[in-house]
Protein backbone atom coordinates (compact mmCIF):
# COMPACT_ATOMS: atom_id res chain seq x y z
CA UNK A 1 0.00 0.00 0.00
CA UNK A 2 2.81 2.38 0.91
CA UNK A 3 4.60 1.56 -2.32
CA UNK A 4 1.46 2.27 -4.33
CA UNK A 5 1.01 5.64 -2.57
CA UNK A 6 4.63 6.54 -3.27
CA UNK A 7 4.17 5.72 -6.95
CA UNK A 8 1.08 7.93 -7.13
CA UNK A 9 2.94 10.81 -5.46
CA UNK A 10 5.89 10.43 -7.83
CA UNK A 11 3.60 10.33 -10.87
CA UNK A 12 1.78 13.45 -9.66
CA UNK A 13 5.08 15.28 -9.27
CA UNK A 14 6.22 14.16 -12.73
CA UNK A 15 2.92 15.25 -14.35
CA UNK A 16 3.04 18.62 -12.54
CA UNK A 17 6.64 19.21 -13.62
CA UNK A 18 5.76 18.35 -17.22
CA UNK A 19 2.84 20.75 -17.15
CA UNK A 20 5.10 23.49 -15.77
CA UNK A 21 7.62 22.86 -18.53
CA UNK A 22 4.87 23.04 -21.14
CA UNK A 23 3.61 26.39 -19.78
CA UNK A 24 7.19 27.63 -19.73
CA UNK A 25 7.72 26.68 -23.39
CA UNK A 26 4.47 28.37 -24.40
CA UNK A 27 5.32 31.59 -22.56
CA UNK A 28 8.80 31.49 -24.04
CA UNK A 29 7.25 31.25 -27.51
CA UNK A 30 5.15 34.39 -26.86
CA UNK A 31 8.34 36.40 -26.39
CA UNK A 32 10.26 34.77 -29.25
CA UNK A 33 11.12 38.06 -31.00
CA UNK A 34 12.82 39.45 -27.87
CA UNK A 35 15.26 36.60 -27.32
CA UNK A 36 18.34 38.49 -28.50
CA UNK A 37 20.61 40.78 -26.49
CA UNK A 38 20.64 43.24 -29.40
CA UNK A 39 17.26 44.67 -28.46
CA UNK A 40 15.59 46.22 -25.46
CA UNK A 41 13.06 43.77 -24.09
CA UNK A 42 11.06 42.64 -21.10
CA UNK A 43 10.97 40.72 -17.84
CA UNK A 44 8.11 38.28 -17.26
CA UNK A 45 6.99 36.64 -14.03
CA UNK A 46 3.95 34.56 -13.11
CA UNK A 47 2.79 33.51 -9.64
CA UNK A 48 -0.12 31.17 -8.89
CA UNK A 49 -1.48 30.12 -5.51
CA UNK A 50 1.61 31.57 -3.84
CA UNK A 51 4.02 29.61 -6.04
CA UNK A 52 6.33 31.25 -8.57
CA UNK A 53 5.46 29.58 -11.84
CA UNK A 54 7.62 31.44 -14.36
CA UNK A 55 10.42 33.97 -14.32
CA UNK A 56 12.50 35.00 -17.31
CA UNK A 57 14.03 37.99 -19.03
CA UNK A 58 14.25 38.80 -22.73
CA UNK A 59 16.50 41.31 -24.46
CA UNK A 60 18.96 43.73 -22.86
CA UNK A 61 18.71 45.96 -19.83
CA UNK A 62 21.55 48.06 -21.25
CA UNK A 63 22.21 48.08 -24.99
CA UNK A 64 25.62 49.71 -24.68
CA UNK A 65 26.97 46.78 -22.67
CA UNK A 66 24.39 44.16 -23.73
CA UNK A 67 23.48 43.32 -20.14
CA UNK A 68 20.68 40.72 -20.29
CA UNK A 69 17.33 41.29 -18.61
CA UNK A 70 16.41 38.88 -15.81
CA UNK A 71 13.67 38.65 -13.21
CA UNK A 72 15.98 40.60 -10.88
CA UNK A 73 16.46 43.52 -13.31
CA UNK A 74 15.24 46.77 -11.75
CA UNK A 75 12.72 48.75 -13.83
CA UNK A 76 11.04 52.10 -13.39
CA UNK A 77 7.39 50.99 -13.49
CA UNK A 78 5.69 54.38 -13.95
CA UNK A 79 2.00 54.40 -12.95
CA UNK A 80 2.08 50.88 -11.51
CA UNK A 81 3.47 52.93 -8.60
CA UNK A 82 0.02 54.32 -7.82
CA UNK A 83 -1.35 51.23 -6.05
CA UNK A 84 1.52 51.42 -3.56
CA UNK A 85 0.73 55.08 -2.87
CA UNK A 86 -2.90 54.11 -2.36
CA UNK A 87 -1.91 51.32 0.02
CA UNK A 88 0.25 53.75 2.00
CA UNK A 89 -2.80 55.98 2.46
CA UNK A 90 -4.97 52.99 3.40
CA UNK A 91 -2.46 51.86 6.03
CA UNK A 92 -2.67 55.28 7.68
CA UNK A 93 -6.46 55.10 7.55
CA UNK A 94 -6.41 51.68 9.21
CA UNK A 95 -4.40 53.31 12.01
CA UNK A 96 -7.07 56.08 12.15
CA UNK A 97 -4.49 58.76 11.42
CA UNK A 98 -6.52 60.03 8.46
CA UNK A 99 -9.72 59.27 6.58
CA UNK A 100 -10.24 58.85 2.86
CA UNK A 101 -13.06 61.35 3.27
CA UNK A 102 -10.79 64.05 4.72
CA UNK A 103 -10.71 67.37 2.88
CA UNK A 104 -7.20 67.43 1.41
CA UNK A 105 -6.72 71.01 2.60
CA UNK A 106 -6.75 69.63 6.15
CA UNK A 107 -3.34 68.17 5.32
CA UNK A 108 -2.29 70.53 2.50
CA UNK A 109 -3.32 74.05 3.55
CA UNK A 110 -1.08 75.51 0.82
CA UNK A 111 -3.61 74.46 -1.81
CA UNK A 112 -5.98 77.21 -2.91
CA UNK A 113 -9.51 77.09 -1.57
CA UNK A 114 -11.48 76.07 -4.64
CA UNK A 115 -14.77 76.53 -2.82
CA UNK A 116 -15.44 72.79 -3.01
CA UNK A 117 -14.28 69.87 -0.91
CA UNK A 118 -11.74 67.54 -2.52
CA UNK A 119 -11.25 64.33 -0.56
CA UNK A 120 -8.25 62.02 -0.39
CA UNK A 121 -10.50 59.42 -2.03
CA UNK A 122 -10.97 61.84 -4.95
CA UNK A 123 -7.21 62.02 -5.40
CA UNK A 124 -6.80 58.24 -5.44
CA UNK A 125 -9.73 57.67 -7.82
CA UNK A 126 -8.86 60.57 -10.20
CA UNK A 127 -12.18 62.31 -9.50
CA UNK A 128 -10.92 65.44 -7.77
CA UNK A 129 -10.41 67.69 -10.80
CA UNK A 130 -6.73 68.31 -9.99
CA UNK A 131 -4.76 69.11 -13.15
CA UNK A 132 -2.31 66.50 -14.38
CA UNK A 133 1.23 67.44 -13.38
CA UNK A 134 3.03 66.28 -16.54
CA UNK A 135 0.84 68.16 -18.98
CA UNK A 136 0.82 71.24 -16.77
CA UNK A 137 4.60 71.19 -16.43
CA UNK A 138 4.99 70.74 -20.19
CA UNK A 139 2.66 73.67 -20.82
CA UNK A 140 4.82 75.69 -18.44
CA UNK A 141 7.88 74.94 -20.57
CA UNK A 142 9.34 71.86 -18.93
CA UNK A 143 10.66 68.88 -20.89
CA UNK A 144 9.77 65.52 -19.40
CA UNK A 145 13.42 64.45 -19.50
CA UNK A 146 14.34 67.40 -17.25
CA UNK A 147 15.26 66.73 -13.65
CA UNK A 148 11.84 67.09 -11.99
CA UNK A 149 11.72 67.00 -8.21
CA UNK A 150 8.85 66.51 -5.78
CA UNK A 151 9.16 70.05 -4.48
CA UNK A 152 8.98 71.51 -7.99
CA UNK A 153 5.80 69.56 -8.69
CA UNK A 154 4.20 70.59 -5.39
CA UNK A 155 5.09 74.24 -5.94
CA UNK A 156 3.39 74.13 -9.33
CA UNK A 157 0.31 72.33 -8.03
CA UNK A 158 -0.07 74.76 -5.13
CA UNK A 159 -0.21 77.63 -7.66
CA UNK A 160 -3.12 76.22 -9.68
CA UNK A 161 -6.13 78.51 -9.31
CA UNK A 162 -8.78 76.32 -10.94
CA UNK A 163 -9.84 72.68 -11.22
CA UNK A 164 -10.59 70.70 -14.35
CA UNK A 165 -14.11 70.00 -13.05
CA UNK A 166 -16.22 69.89 -9.91
CA UNK A 167 -14.90 67.19 -7.52
CA UNK A 168 -16.73 63.91 -8.00
CA UNK A 169 -18.36 64.94 -11.27
CA UNK A 170 -15.95 63.15 -13.60
CA UNK A 171 -13.10 60.69 -13.80
CA UNK A 172 -10.01 62.16 -15.49
CA UNK A 173 -6.57 60.67 -14.86
CA UNK A 174 -4.40 63.00 -12.81
CA UNK A 175 -0.82 62.28 -11.83
CA UNK A 176 -0.93 65.50 -9.83
CA UNK A 177 -3.48 63.98 -7.47
CA UNK A 178 -1.09 61.17 -6.60
CA UNK A 179 1.81 63.52 -5.89
CA UNK A 180 -0.49 65.30 -3.45
CA UNK A 181 -1.47 61.95 -1.90
CA UNK A 182 2.20 61.06 -1.37
CA UNK A 183 2.76 64.40 0.35
CA UNK A 184 -0.19 63.71 2.63
CA UNK A 185 1.36 60.35 3.59
CA UNK A 186 4.65 62.06 4.41
CA UNK A 187 3.02 64.75 6.55
CA UNK A 188 0.67 62.44 8.44
CA UNK A 189 3.29 59.74 9.05
CA UNK A 190 6.08 62.20 9.87
CA UNK A 191 8.43 60.28 7.56
CA UNK A 192 9.59 60.76 3.96
CA UNK A 193 7.19 58.95 1.67
CA UNK A 194 9.87 56.60 0.31
CA UNK A 195 10.94 55.54 3.81
CA UNK A 196 7.34 54.99 4.97
CA UNK A 197 6.65 52.70 2.00
CA UNK A 198 9.88 50.79 2.54
CA UNK A 199 9.12 50.17 6.22
CA UNK A 200 5.39 49.49 5.90
CA UNK A 201 5.10 47.73 2.52
CA UNK A 202 8.32 46.60 0.87
CA UNK A 203 10.16 45.13 3.88
CA UNK A 204 7.16 43.17 5.22
CA UNK A 205 6.65 41.61 1.78
CA UNK A 206 10.32 40.84 1.23
CA UNK A 207 10.53 43.20 -1.75
CA UNK A 208 14.25 43.72 -1.27
CA UNK A 209 14.93 45.20 -4.72
CA UNK A 210 12.17 47.81 -4.54
CA UNK A 211 12.22 51.51 -3.64
CA UNK A 212 10.60 54.82 -4.51
CA UNK A 213 13.23 56.73 -6.47
CA UNK A 214 13.20 60.24 -4.98
CA UNK A 215 16.83 61.04 -5.87
CA UNK A 216 17.74 60.95 -9.57
CA UNK A 217 21.45 60.67 -8.65
CA UNK A 218 21.00 57.42 -6.73
CA UNK A 219 23.02 54.49 -8.06
CA UNK A 220 20.77 51.49 -8.71
CA UNK A 221 22.55 48.18 -9.36
CA UNK A 222 21.13 46.04 -12.17
CA UNK A 223 18.94 48.86 -13.49
CA UNK A 224 17.27 48.63 -16.91
CA UNK A 225 17.78 51.70 -19.08
CA UNK A 226 15.04 53.24 -21.17
CA UNK A 227 14.87 53.11 -24.99
CA UNK A 228 12.76 53.95 -28.00
CA UNK A 229 13.08 52.52 -31.49
CA UNK A 230 13.35 54.58 -34.67
CA UNK A 231 14.01 53.66 -38.31
CA UNK A 232 17.66 54.46 -37.59
CA UNK A 233 17.78 52.08 -34.63
CA UNK A 234 17.47 52.27 -30.86
CA UNK A 235 17.79 55.57 -29.05
CA UNK A 236 18.09 56.28 -25.33
CA UNK A 237 14.97 57.75 -23.72
CA UNK A 238 16.35 59.48 -20.61
CA UNK A 239 14.31 59.84 -17.45
CA UNK A 240 15.47 62.00 -14.55
CA UNK A 241 12.52 61.99 -12.18
CA UNK A 242 13.11 62.68 -8.52
CA UNK A 243 9.45 62.63 -7.52
CA UNK A 244 7.16 60.04 -6.00
CA UNK A 245 3.54 59.05 -5.59
CA UNK A 246 2.34 59.10 -9.17
CA UNK A 247 5.40 57.28 -10.47
CA UNK A 248 9.08 56.46 -9.78
CA UNK A 249 8.71 53.05 -8.18
CA UNK A 250 11.86 51.05 -8.97
CA UNK A 251 11.26 47.33 -8.69
CA UNK A 252 11.68 43.91 -10.29
CA UNK A 253 9.31 41.41 -11.84
CA UNK A 254 10.02 38.98 -9.00
CA UNK A 255 9.34 41.58 -6.30
CA UNK A 256 6.05 42.49 -7.95
CA UNK A 257 4.86 38.87 -7.78
CA UNK A 258 5.21 39.17 -4.00
CA UNK A 259 3.00 42.25 -4.09
CA UNK A 260 0.40 40.56 -6.29
CA UNK A 261 0.30 37.58 -3.94
CA UNK A 262 -0.65 40.03 -1.19
CA UNK A 263 -4.10 40.12 -2.79
CA UNK A 264 -4.36 36.39 -2.01
CA UNK A 265 -2.62 36.38 1.37
CA UNK A 266 -2.66 40.00 2.61
CA UNK A 267 0.34 40.34 4.88
CA UNK A 268 0.27 44.12 4.31
CA UNK A 269 -3.02 45.89 5.01
CA UNK A 270 -4.88 42.73 5.92
CA UNK A 271 -8.06 41.75 4.14
CA UNK A 272 -9.63 45.11 5.05
CA UNK A 273 -6.80 47.02 3.39
CA UNK A 274 -6.85 44.93 0.22
CA UNK A 275 -10.63 45.24 -0.02
CA UNK A 276 -10.26 49.01 0.36
CA UNK A 277 -7.96 49.15 -2.67
CA UNK A 278 -10.65 47.44 -4.73
CA UNK A 279 -13.40 50.00 -3.94
CA UNK A 280 -14.45 51.40 -7.32
CA UNK A 281 -15.30 55.06 -7.76
CA UNK A 282 -18.89 56.28 -7.91
CA UNK A 283 -19.44 59.63 -9.61
CA UNK A 284 -21.87 62.31 -8.45
CA UNK A 285 -24.43 61.18 -11.05
CA UNK A 286 -24.38 57.65 -9.60
CA UNK A 287 -22.29 56.10 -12.36
CA UNK A 288 -19.85 53.46 -11.11
CA UNK A 289 -16.52 53.16 -12.92
CA UNK A 290 -13.80 50.53 -12.96
CA UNK A 291 -11.06 52.62 -11.36
CA UNK A 292 -10.62 51.99 -7.65
CA UNK A 293 -7.70 53.08 -5.43
CA UNK A 294 -4.63 52.91 -7.67
CA UNK A 295 -5.94 49.85 -9.52
CA UNK A 296 -8.56 49.09 -12.13
CA UNK A 297 -11.09 46.41 -11.24
CA UNK A 298 -12.36 44.67 -14.36
CA UNK A 299 -12.49 41.28 -16.01
CA UNK A 300 -10.76 39.24 -18.68
CA UNK A 301 -12.33 36.17 -20.25
CA UNK A 302 -15.04 36.28 -17.61
CA UNK A 303 -12.59 36.32 -14.70
CA UNK A 304 -12.20 39.26 -12.33
CA UNK A 305 -8.96 41.24 -12.67
CA UNK A 306 -7.14 43.79 -10.52
CA UNK A 307 -4.65 45.56 -12.75
CA UNK A 308 -2.75 48.67 -13.74
CA UNK A 309 -0.29 49.72 -16.41
CA UNK A 310 2.41 52.33 -16.62
CA UNK A 311 4.37 54.33 -19.20
CA UNK A 312 7.17 56.86 -18.71
CA UNK A 313 9.90 57.60 -21.26
CA UNK A 314 10.74 54.15 -22.71
CA UNK A 315 9.51 52.17 -19.71
CA UNK A 316 6.32 50.14 -20.07
CA UNK A 317 4.72 48.00 -17.36
CA UNK A 318 1.57 46.03 -16.66
CA UNK A 319 0.61 43.88 -13.70
CA UNK A 320 -2.60 41.95 -13.24
CA UNK A 321 -4.07 39.70 -10.56
CA UNK A 322 -6.87 37.18 -11.12
CA UNK A 323 -8.40 36.48 -7.68
CA UNK A 324 -10.46 33.47 -8.76
CA UNK A 325 -7.41 31.76 -10.27
CA UNK A 326 -5.03 33.15 -7.60
CA UNK A 327 -2.93 34.17 -10.60
CA UNK A 328 -0.55 37.12 -10.86
CA UNK A 329 1.18 38.27 -14.07
CA UNK A 330 3.97 40.84 -14.31
CA UNK A 331 5.32 42.28 -17.57
CA UNK A 332 8.03 44.97 -17.40
CA UNK A 333 9.75 46.48 -20.44
CA UNK A 334 12.34 49.13 -21.28
CA UNK A 335 11.11 49.79 -24.82
CA UNK A 336 8.60 52.53 -25.62
CA UNK A 337 6.89 50.59 -28.43
CA UNK A 338 6.36 47.50 -26.27
CA UNK A 339 2.72 46.77 -25.31
CA UNK A 340 2.85 45.03 -21.90
CA UNK A 341 -0.91 44.75 -21.55
CA UNK A 342 -1.16 42.85 -24.82
CA UNK A 343 1.55 40.42 -23.74
CA UNK A 344 0.01 40.04 -20.28
CA UNK A 345 -3.24 38.94 -21.93
CA UNK A 346 -1.37 36.43 -24.09
CA UNK A 347 0.16 34.94 -20.97
CA UNK A 348 -3.23 34.99 -19.20
CA UNK A 349 -4.73 33.02 -22.10
CA UNK A 350 -2.62 30.06 -20.99
CA UNK A 351 -4.31 30.03 -17.58
CA UNK A 352 -7.74 31.66 -17.98
CA UNK A 353 -10.10 29.82 -20.30
CA UNK A 354 -13.37 31.72 -20.17
CA UNK A 355 -14.97 33.52 -23.09
CA UNK A 356 -13.13 36.54 -24.53
CA UNK A 357 -14.44 39.87 -23.27
CA UNK A 358 -16.51 41.89 -25.77
CA UNK A 359 -14.67 44.59 -27.66
CA UNK A 360 -15.36 48.04 -26.23
CA UNK A 361 -17.24 50.34 -28.56
CA UNK A 362 -15.53 53.67 -29.05
CA UNK A 363 -17.40 56.92 -29.25
CA UNK A 364 -18.41 58.07 -32.72
CA UNK A 365 -15.88 60.74 -33.74
CA UNK A 366 -18.49 62.34 -35.97
CA UNK A 367 -19.98 64.13 -32.96
CA UNK A 368 -16.76 66.04 -32.41
CA UNK A 369 -16.55 66.95 -36.07
CA UNK A 370 -20.14 68.17 -36.01
CA UNK A 371 -19.31 70.46 -33.05
CA UNK A 372 -16.45 72.06 -34.98
CA UNK A 373 -18.65 72.45 -38.01
CA UNK A 374 -21.16 74.22 -35.77
CA UNK A 375 -18.71 76.95 -34.86
CA UNK A 376 -18.81 80.17 -36.77
CA UNK A 377 -16.81 80.32 -39.97
CA UNK A 378 -13.35 81.75 -39.52
CA UNK A 379 -11.84 84.48 -41.69
CA UNK A 380 -8.03 84.37 -41.79
CA UNK A 381 -8.01 88.16 -42.01
CA UNK A 382 -8.70 88.12 -38.25
CA UNK A 383 -5.49 86.23 -37.40
CA UNK A 384 -3.52 89.38 -36.46
CA UNK A 385 -6.03 90.01 -33.63
CA UNK A 386 -4.50 87.13 -31.67
CA UNK A 387 -0.87 88.16 -32.08
CA UNK A 388 1.05 89.27 -29.01
CA UNK A 389 2.61 88.02 -25.79
CA UNK A 390 0.45 85.85 -23.53
CA UNK A 391 1.36 85.25 -19.88
CA UNK A 392 0.12 82.68 -17.33
CA UNK A 393 0.61 83.57 -13.68
CA UNK A 394 -0.21 80.00 -12.62
CA UNK A 395 2.52 78.54 -14.81
CA UNK A 396 4.88 81.50 -14.68
CA UNK A 397 5.45 81.26 -18.41
CA UNK A 398 4.87 83.18 -21.63
CA UNK A 399 3.95 82.29 -25.21
CA UNK A 400 4.34 84.74 -28.09
CA UNK A 401 1.69 84.40 -30.80
CA UNK A 402 2.46 85.49 -34.37
CA UNK A 403 0.83 85.04 -37.77
CA UNK A 404 2.39 82.64 -40.26
CA UNK A 405 0.42 82.47 -43.49
CA UNK A 406 -3.01 81.03 -42.72
CA UNK A 407 -2.12 79.80 -39.24
CA UNK A 408 -0.77 81.09 -35.96
CA UNK A 409 2.51 80.16 -34.35
CA UNK A 410 2.91 80.00 -30.57
CA UNK A 411 6.57 80.49 -29.65
CA UNK A 412 8.07 79.43 -26.31
CA UNK A 413 11.61 79.91 -25.09
CA UNK A 414 12.02 76.15 -24.48
CA UNK A 415 9.53 74.49 -26.82
CA UNK A 416 10.19 76.58 -29.90
CA UNK A 417 7.34 76.92 -32.40
CA UNK A 418 3.91 75.31 -32.02
CA UNK A 419 1.50 75.57 -34.95
CA UNK A 420 -2.08 76.62 -34.16
CA UNK A 421 -4.57 75.62 -36.86
CA UNK A 422 -7.87 77.57 -37.05
CA UNK A 423 -10.87 75.46 -36.03
CA UNK A 424 -13.48 78.23 -35.95
CA UNK A 425 -13.76 81.77 -34.68
CA UNK A 426 -11.57 82.06 -31.54
CA UNK A 427 -10.81 78.31 -31.63
CA UNK A 428 -7.53 76.68 -32.64
CA UNK A 429 -6.00 73.19 -32.63
CA UNK A 430 -2.45 73.05 -31.30
CA UNK A 431 0.31 70.86 -32.67
CA UNK A 432 1.61 69.53 -29.33
CA UNK A 433 0.07 66.99 -26.92
CA UNK A 434 0.21 69.51 -24.08
CA UNK A 435 -1.07 72.40 -26.20
CA UNK A 436 -3.85 70.77 -28.19
CA UNK A 437 -6.90 73.00 -27.70
CA UNK A 438 -6.84 76.78 -27.66
CA UNK A 439 -9.66 79.28 -27.48
CA UNK A 440 -9.76 83.01 -26.96
CA UNK A 441 -12.22 85.07 -24.92
CA UNK A 442 -12.87 88.65 -25.91
CA UNK A 443 -13.23 91.76 -23.77
CA UNK A 444 -16.06 94.28 -23.84
CA UNK A 445 -14.43 95.98 -26.82
CA UNK A 446 -14.51 92.73 -28.78
CA UNK A 447 -10.76 92.13 -28.71
CA UNK A 448 -9.13 88.83 -27.68
CA UNK A 449 -8.15 89.33 -24.03
CA UNK A 450 -7.72 85.82 -22.60
CA UNK A 451 -6.16 82.73 -24.16
CA UNK A 452 -7.41 79.49 -22.64
CA UNK A 453 -5.36 76.34 -23.27
CA UNK A 454 -6.34 72.77 -22.53
CA UNK A 455 -7.06 69.35 -23.96
CA UNK A 456 -6.21 65.92 -22.62
CA UNK A 457 -5.78 65.93 -18.84
CA UNK A 458 -5.64 69.70 -18.36
CA UNK A 459 -8.43 72.20 -18.90
CA UNK A 460 -8.84 75.93 -18.75
CA UNK A 461 -5.31 77.29 -18.15
CA UNK A 462 -5.63 81.04 -18.68
CA UNK A 463 -3.12 83.36 -20.31
CA UNK A 464 -3.57 87.12 -20.43
CA UNK A 465 -2.18 89.55 -22.96
CA UNK A 466 0.91 91.48 -21.80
Amino acid sequence: MLARTAVIVILSVVVSAAADRDIGRRIDAIFEEWKTTGTAGAAVAVIQAGKLGYDKGYGSANLEYEVPITGETVFHVASVSKQFTAMAVVLLELERRLSLDDDIRKHLPELPDYGQKITIRNLLQHTGGIRDQWQTLALAGWRLDDVITQQQILRMLFRQKELNFKPGAEHLYSNGGYSLAAEIVARVSGKPFAIFCDEQIFQPLGMTRTHFHDDHRRVVPNRAYSYSKTPAGFRAAPLNYANVGATSLFTTALDLTKWLDNFRDPKVGGRAGVNRLEERATLANGARIGYALGVTVGEYRGSKTISHGGADAGYRSFISYFPEEQLGIVILSNLASFSPGTYANKVADLFVHGKPAPVNQTANPASRESERESRKAFDIEHLPEYAGRWWSDELETQYTIRVAGETLIAEHVRHGEIALRPAGKDFFSGGEWFFSQVRFERDSAGKPATMIVGGGRVRGVKFTRR
